[in-house]
């Protein structure tokens, strides 16, 4: 029973943390404002974070779900897939809200910027460069592809694509296909080039 009622002021703190830092920013909400929100003493939001940005890291966690895996056997199309995924109506209109109150604190907050670039940006950089290495090994892109630099020019128009969307600026939807057919056409591996 300890235990239920422990998990379920977990949740409710998770719950009520989100609602405040969508609604005032990270900064601008206090524990207090959590614990009160919440209906959770601070001593039991204590016992289950150490402080403000453990608990910031795990809304965090809540709201970055892991991708799902692509592996169609076609490597274009599996990037494609990745590039264009969306996360369920629900939970990407929060994650819109979410998105400049996180930014605007890890500018202010290193530790946490670090943190946070791991959990949000890493997994998705990690899924384009598997893909990638795919790509290179099935001998459509070149043996000598900057890893590195691909994945920044993958990624780099999603993510202006995701900053226009939050200013509700149009952008096309076939944006994925066309960011990764541009860059087949750039990086796929010359007819008549032997296998290294």
């Amino acid at each position: 029973m300890a235990r239920r009622r422990s998990t379920q002021a977990h949740h409710q703190v998770l719950d009520a943390a989100l609602e405040l830092f969508a609604e005032r920013g990270i900064y601008a909400t206090s524990m207090d404002a959590i614990s009160e929100a919440s209906g959770v003493s601070k001593a039991t939001i204590y016992k289950h974070w150490a402080d403000k940005d453990a608990l910031c890291l795990e809304v965090l966690g809540c709201l970055s779900q892991d991708l799902p895996v692509f592996d169609s056997g076609d490597p274009r199309t599996d990037l494609i897939a990745l590039l264009g995924y969306r996360p369920p109506e629900s939970q990407s209109q929060m994650q819109s809200r979410m998105v400049p109150h996180f930014m605007a604190y890890a500018s202010r907050n290193p530790a946490f910027g670090e943190a946070w670039r791991a959990r949000v940006m890493e997994p998705p950089r990690t899924r384009v460069a598997q893909i990638l290495k795919r790509a290179i090994a099935g001998g459509e892109l070149s043996p000598d592809l900057d890893l590195g630099l691909a994945v920044a020019l993958l990624i780099g128009p999603m993510m202006y694509r995701h900053v226009l969307l939050l200013s509700k600026a149009k952008l096309p939807d076939d944006m994925p296909r066309r960011v990764v057919d541009a860059f087949w056409k750039a990086h796929a591996r010359k007819k008549g080039r032997g296998r290294l």
